[in-house]
């Protein structure tokens, strides 16, 4: 039952549902221009601009062909309808904006033909059914339905901020981590210098901090090392996609890739004897190329393929494997990389890391760190997590 005041009627009974006319692609415009100023409507809304109009008013559009035919859009002013652009004009007094959101809340797609290029015949959707309230109440309808949406917008918005803001806050974490100043020092804590000399009586160690150098100051029980003389990369490999197997087989072995380590894995396997660069889980893998380039990993047991690098430790017991870990996600690993990228090579080998640094703490105060910022990062993960809901 209608509220009082209301009646149902058609969109061809309330509106003229008229498609615009053909123009060839070689007329319209990527961007707007003075001699192409006005909007180029199609079946997927705004294709271009265009030198002249067939339209003037404000309307709303109907795409009418493509994958996205019956979506919705308003016209203003002086622009041109292709054949695939429904123009909707009122035979009486009606809201523009109630008209929009009416014509969206009818998902028109659902009567699109189910054709290899789906399309809108005007006809059928003439007859589909609308109930109309009197002029006022459409003015109320829309005026509501824009302040919930201008709120929904500032809610996202504000949710956007609060994502940047965790994303900055985690980055100051990882920076105060690795200058010392997450956690306090502790006294009795055996000095990293001291460490290095039992593991390794022969290791050189670089000055502690007090050389310009070096990127900054750390405190006096940490010591800086050179990258490559504690930590190597050993960059993975493939066999040809001939061998690949989308399914476990005996004697197989999975390979990852990049791609597993998101959401949408796709699971690949290879010959074990073909299995040349292997990761136990919970090693240390990085990206090495693309748009992927300084994403840091947890490996999963497997072959591992060319498009990631897995760490490697010279010492035992000299660096704490997480410690590792984040600092490969500080600025001090992923500045270096903005460095490597604009030398346009197409990934990095353990040599680009000749003249990077390292920071190392005594190996308890490494524990405290990362026990820090787990910690930390696990408010923030909550945060997020509530905000994805």
């Amino acid at each position: 039952m209608l509220p009082k005041g209301w009646c149902l009627s058609t969109l061809g009974e309330v509106f003229t549902l008229q498609a615009g006319k053909n123009i060839t692609a070689k007329d319209i415009k990527d961007a707007v221009t003075e001699s192409h100023p006005y909007k180029c409507y199609g079946g997927n809304g705004v294709r271009g601009f265009v030198a002249l109009y067939n339209r003037e008013g404000d309307f709303p559009i109907i795409g009418r062909q493509g994958a996205l035919c019956g979506n919705i859009n308003i016209a203003k002013g002086k622009f041109y309808a292709t054949e695939h652009a429904v123009v909707v004009e009122s035979y009486c007094d009606v809201d523009l904006m109630w008209a929009y959101y009416i014509l969206i809340t009818l998902n028109l797609n659902q009567y699109a033909t189910a054709t290899a290029q789906p399309g809108l015949s005007v006809a059928v959707i003439n007859d589909v059914c609308i109930p109309i309230p009197p002029r006022k109440e459409q003015e109320r309808i829309s005026k509501e339905i824009e302040h919930w949406f201008a709120l929904i917008d500032q809610i996202e918005q504000g949710k956007s901020d609060l994502q940047t803001i965790i994303k900055q806050t985690k980055n100051k974490i990882l920076d105060f981590a690795i200058h010392g100043k997450l956690v306090p020092q502790d006294p009795n804590d055996e000095p990293a210098i001291e460490l290095l000399k039992r593991i390794n009586p022969d290791f050189t160690p670089c000055d502690n901090g007090h050389s310009e150098k070096f990127p900054y100051e750390i405190p006096e029980s940490w010591v800086w090392c050179s990258h490559n003389s504690i930590l190597d990369i050993s960059g993975g490999a493939q066999p040809s996609k001939n061998y690949f197997e989308n399914k476990p087989k005996p004697n197989y072995i999975r390979l990852y890739q990049i791609r597993d380590y998101g959401e949408s894995p796709v699971p690949v396997y290879i010959p074990i004897n073909l299995a040349s660069k292997q990761a136990k889980k919970g090693d240390i893998l990085l990206a090495r190329y693309g748009g992927s380039l300084g994403k840091v990993f947890h490996a999963e047991q497997g072959a591992y393929n060319v498009a990631m690098a897995k760490v490697i430790f010279k010492f035992e017991n000299l660096i704490y494997k997480e410690f590792a870990y984040y600092y490969y996600l500080s600025d001090l690993y992923q500045g270096k990389l903005k460095e490597i990228s604009r030398t346009a090579q197409a990934g990095f080998n353990s040599t680009d890391f000749n003249d990077m640094y390292f920071p190392l703490p005594p190996l308890a105060e490494q524990q405290r760190i990362v026990q820090k910022i787990e910690e930390l990062f696990s408010v923030f993960n909550n945060i997020q997590k509530a905000l994805e809901v």
